[in-house]
């Protein structure tokens, strides 16, 4: 029959088929694993957020020493970082990591302040590490195309899903402790050395580097050429007053040759010329594409760190035997939706990115709603929820990245895509500190107004 499962499966293979065609298999698997590596910790650290600094500390602090300085990165570095060769950045990143979770699972387990601030200075080293491996990779997939970019998103999604799950399997379902979880867990970097050094072809990477090469080169050319043509092989980056001054210093007493002083002047000029352009570029990208990833990341991280943690039952109708199995358990949710609509690129886009910010606000209305007056009825409602805005998370990031991809031209899309990779950062940042505030305020008020469960974490 033409309507039956059977005679759909084959038109869906088809579709599946022509949808892939032309992608490589190692560069999807090595982003992949680069999205997935490179969230995993800060998914995992998020996750144990209330067994790192107990239930008399906002988790809003870990997710802030978690985000600060990875957003600090991301809106610096973009200015600079194309200067260090890609070999050098995933060297440093996976040193980083690798050493901010042991001195977090190497710290002893008590939670009076100096201990609490020696596990922060390693989630601090963690998140430098997320911050400028995010940018690079996303800058990176300027490289690989399209596919690499959809496999960079599920890799996160990927991430969220695995990092939470894994830490509610080893602390709740095997037993383990958190210490022996997070020991385990500080290894998982290593993966990206071998993504990168192993299963990445470097090819295109290596061609790209040389493109540029030859552009720096054509900035930098001696004097003899005339001003029509240096004109014509200047970045089209450079404004026209850096033109004229690069064509300036390309004058010297002899009208022949340089002198290391102008070298070095025209260098400066450009560096600054290039500093500017890409300013102007950043303006040119916050309402499109940055204004609507800020919101949907202030929405949904105000949830999971000021909110969900007062999201409570009684034991009875639940399906937990501790209240701390809320908190995971919600954060486990949200990721299922966050990686479902991370790997959806291939087959699903929003193109307007402004109506699922908004979704996710009065998904933060709603939910904030409930933590006051108690109004939905049972554990699994909240739980559907919050699967809804991973959901919208999840899309709201990929979209953004690849309306950049298909948009912004080719000269200026490997900067746009890893400047903008500062609004996610910059909206969590917000979010830990309203979550802070929102988590102790609506503890205070379910307490009095009879509910005390949050105080039983």
């Amino acid at each position: 029959m033409p309507g039956s499962p059977a005679a759909s499966w084959p038109r869906f293979r088809a579709r599946l088929k022509s949808t892939f065609e032309g992608a490589d298999p190692r560069v999807c698997a090595a982003f992949w694993l680069f999205g997935l590596i490179n969230n995993v910790l800060y998914v995992i650290i998020l996750s144990s957020a209330l067994d790192l600094v107990g239930p008399s500390v906002p988790k809003g602090v870990v997710l802030l020493a978690d985000v600060i300085p990875s957003f600090l990165t991301k809106l610096v570095a973009p200015y600079f970082i194309h200067k260090v060769p890609y070999q050098i950045r995933i060297l440093v990143f996976v040193a980083l990591s690798a050493c901010g979770m042991l001195l977090i699972a190497l710290t002893p387990a008590s939670r009076d302040g100096k201990t609490v601030a020696i596990k922060m200075s390693g989630v601090i080293l963690a998140s430098l590490s997320s911050g400028g491996g995010e940018l690079s990779f996303l800058g990176l997939t300027h490289h690989y195309g399209h596919f690499s970019l959809a496999a960079w998103g599920s890799g996160t999604g990927g991430a969220g899903l695995i990092g939470a799950g894994a830490y509610v399997i080893a602390t709740t379902t095997l037993g383990l402790s958190v210490r022996t979880s997070l020991l385990a867990f500080s290894f998982l970097p290593v993966i990206m050395l071998i993504s990168f050094f192993i299963i990445l072809p470097l090819g295109p990477l290596k061609a790209g580097a040389k493109q540029a090469e030859y552009e720096r080169l054509d900035q930098d050319q001696s004097p003899t050429i005339s001003a029509e043509e240096s004109d014509s092989d200047t970045s089209p980056n450079a404004s026209p007053e850096g033109e004229h001054l690069l064509s300036s210093s390309m004058h010297s007493a002899s009208g022949r040759s340089f002198t290391s002083i102008n070298q070095s002047r025209s260098r400066t000029r450009n560096a600054w010329n290039s500093l500017k352009a890409n300013l102007a570029r950043s303006r040119g990208l916050f309402f499109p594409y940055m204004l609507p990833l800020l919101l949907v990341y202030v929405a949904e991280y105000t949830i999971n760190q000021g909110v969900a943690p007062t999201l409570l039952f009684p034991l009875k109708s639940s399906p937990f035997e501790h209240f701390r199995s809320f908190y995971p358990t919600y954060n486990a949710v949200y990721q299922v939706g966050v990686f479902l609509s991370r790997s959806s690129t291939p087959f699903f886009r929003v193109h307007h990115l402004y109506l699922p910010s908004i979704l996710q606000v009065l998904n933060l209305i709603l939910l904030t709603s409930h933590a006051l007056f108690d109004f939905i009825p049972n554990f699994y409602i909240v739980c559907l929820i919050i699967f809804w805005e991973g959901l919208l998370g999840g899309l709201v990031y990929v979209s953004t990245f690849a309306e950049i991809t298909d948009n912004v031209p080719k000269v200026d899309r490997e900067f746009s895509l890893g400047a903008t990779s500062v609004s996610d950062s910059g909206g969590i940042c917000i979010a830990g500190f309203v979550g802070m505030a929102f988590e102790v305020w609506l503890c205070n008020w379910q307490v009095r107004h009879g509910r005390n469960f949050c105080k039983k974490l």
